[in-house]
């Protein structure tokens, strides 16, 4: 197993695997324990604090999915299977098949029925979705009226001010234990642990600060938190509830609130609380989510001063560039990093942003260099940003992503891969990775994950609806797939015109595809390269492309620029 590549390029887990199996087959369990592991493996300090450091349980959750690939392929023929129990780091050996699916950590994105491929409108609700029953109000209305009360009794009141931009910094979430109000003690389970799988989960963000807060007396205003994250566990006839409540400190008014239901066969399932924390972790995660509201309305008001901006507000702009695709906020994304302090211009973020940003938004020559230095650049950085940060979902991501667009798409679903091991609750990589798999022919499996993205992501941008409209076009649903590729056209600017172009032909409206030729006729990249040319580094699905070329032809392009130069 240890020389099984996906396991020997990562030392780390190679230890990990190596320390905890060692030790149990020596009798020696009592010793695998967080503190150890963080020590002996991971090269923590003697002063580490498993509470707040979650290194441990992040290199655990790799580790359980390496193992669970490692056994469906090549030790797919193993007689006995090293298994990590979910919350534990005392492996078990066990006869091939006899762990039970149900005790492996799920799938990155849980999986949701998708829409019939006709509609665009909203699916109905679904369990696992937000519902605020007026009794659950009253309930949350109640422990922020406590939560209230402690804070006013921990210290005088902070006045409501608007916050320079300067003071705008990285948000600061306190995340306390949910209460059980189910009467029975044998669902205290369902309840203890869950905030340190939230602060855990969040953390994986980079844009938020975790702490725990253990219970609701805890003190918040003295250690600068700006929300603090509480809950509730009940029961609602058969169905299994998490109310969540996220409370402004300042105001101590309700920000959010969102309602988790669980059928009787959820609720069972032995990484329940990690479920939960996952879905949970979709939104409050999210740069489109609550915590991160103030700082997308001060972005969006206006351009800041250098001396203003700052780690968090770079990736702030970064996010709002990659739901718009927009050249004015790449170049203030751009650069804001690079006005950083060396430190954080030189951090794993700043270099993996600015990667991708010279690649995504640079024309033909940049400063005397032509493409390929650029993409030489910018996997200099990339590498760069994997050294100083090889545990960060985004950098990960951002490597993904420029592996695609080199036409690598094996190392870059690879790398999309270690992106959602690292953080399997962002939405973002889930939908880049979704619509990866739909343009290397694999669009079954790309649209379960792309609508488990759009089904629970806040506010989702309009380039998740990539795999959705390529199923409606395939499935002969022109109407649906035009009204989602008109949408689709504003952010991606190259393949989007065209997709909007074979939905309009599939209405027979002209008018539509003679408003997006020209589209098409203005991307540089393609009248450098020729249009199929250009679309092959993105896609190597043979039938996409064969329908894209039938279009394109029926709309008048010249068969001769969809492989050269015009």
């Amino acid at each position: 197993m240890l020389d099984w590549p996906e396991i020997a390029r990562s030392p780390q887990l190679a230890r990990f695997i190596d320390y905890i199996v060692r030790r149990k087959l020596d009798g020696d369990e009592q010793s695998i324990k967080a503190y150890s592991i963080a020590v002996d493996v991971l090269g923590r300090p003697p002063d580490f604090d498993p509470q707040s450091d979650p290194i441990v349980r992040v290199q655990a959750r790799r580790l359980r999915a390496l193992l669970e690939q490692y056994y469906r392929t090549d030790g797919a023929g193993d007689v006995v299977h090293i298994h990590l129990p979910v919350g534990r780091y005392i492996p078990e050996f066990l006869a091939a098949g006899a762990a039970s699916k149900a005790e492996i950590e799920p799938d990155m994105a849980p999986p949701q029925p998708p829409p019939p491929a006709v509609s665009v409108a909203p699916p109905r609700r679904k369990r696992g979705e937000i519902t605020v029953p007026w009794f659950v109000l009253v309930v949350g209305i109640f422990a922020i009226l406590a939560l209230a009360y402690s804070l006013l009794t921990l210290g005088p009141r902070q006045p409501v001010q608007a916050i320079p931009a300067g003071l705008l910094s990285r948000p600061i979430v306190s995340v306390v234990e949910f209460q059980s109000l189910t009467g029975d003690p044998a669902d205290t389970r369902l309840a203890a642990g869950l905030a340190v799988e939230l602060v855990t989960d969040l953390d994986q963000f980079e844009t938020i600060t975790t702490l725990y807060g253990g219970s609701m007396g805890g003190s918040a205003a003295g250690n600068g938190v700006d929300y603090i994250l509480s809950g509730i566990v009940r029961r609602e006839g058969q169905m299994l509830q998490y109310s969540a409540i996220l409370t402004e400190v300042v105001t101590s008014s309700v920000v959010w609130s969102k309602v988790v239901s669980l059928t009787p066969e959820e609720a069972a399932r032995p990484d329940v609380l990690d479920y939960v924390s996952g879905l949970l972790g979709r939104v409050l995660g999210s740069p489109r989510g609550p915590v991160h509201a103030k700082a997308r309305a001060l972005l969006l008001n206006g351009p800041l001063s250098a001396a203003d901006e700052n780690l968090y507000l770079c990736r702030m702009l970064f996010d709002l560039y990659r739901e718009r695709e927009n050249a004015a906020m790449a170049e203030r994304a751009s650069n804001c990093f690079q006005t950083l302090p060396e430190r954080d211009r030189r951090s794993g973020q700043a270099l993996a942003g600015l990667a991708s940003l010279l690649v995504e938004t640079t024309g033909a020559d940049s400063g005397g260099r032509s493409r390929m230095e650029v993409v030489d650049l910018a996997q200099v950085m990339l590498n760069e940003a994997i050294d100083a940060s090889p545990t960060s979902g985004f950098v990960w991501e951002q490597r993904a992503r420029l592996f695609e667009a080199m036409g690598r798409h094996g190392e870059a679903e690879a790398a999309y891969g270690s992106a959602l091991q690292l953080n399997s609750a962002n939405t973002d990589t889930i939908a880049a990775r979704a619509r990866h798999l739909a343009f290397t022919g694999r669009l079954e499996a790309a649209e379960a994950l792309a609508w488990g993205a759009i089904n629970t992501a806040p506010d989702a941008p309009a380039w998740y609806l990539c795999v959705p409209l390529l199923v409606a076009l395939k499935d002969g649903a022109f109407a649906a797939a035009t009204e989602l590729a008109e949408r689709y056209a504003e952010t991606d600017r190259e393949l989007g015109p065209i997709l909007t172009i074979m939905a309009a032909q599939g209405l027979g409206d002209g008018e539509m595809v003679n408003r997006y030729l020209p589209r098409v006729l203005d991307v540089q990249a393609f009248r450098r390269a020729g249009v199929l040319t250009q679309l092959r580094r993105r896609i190597t699905d043979d039938d996409l492309l064969a329908r894209v070329r039938q279009s394109l032809v029926a709309a008048g392009l010249s068969p001769a620029a969809l492989v050269g130069s015009f």
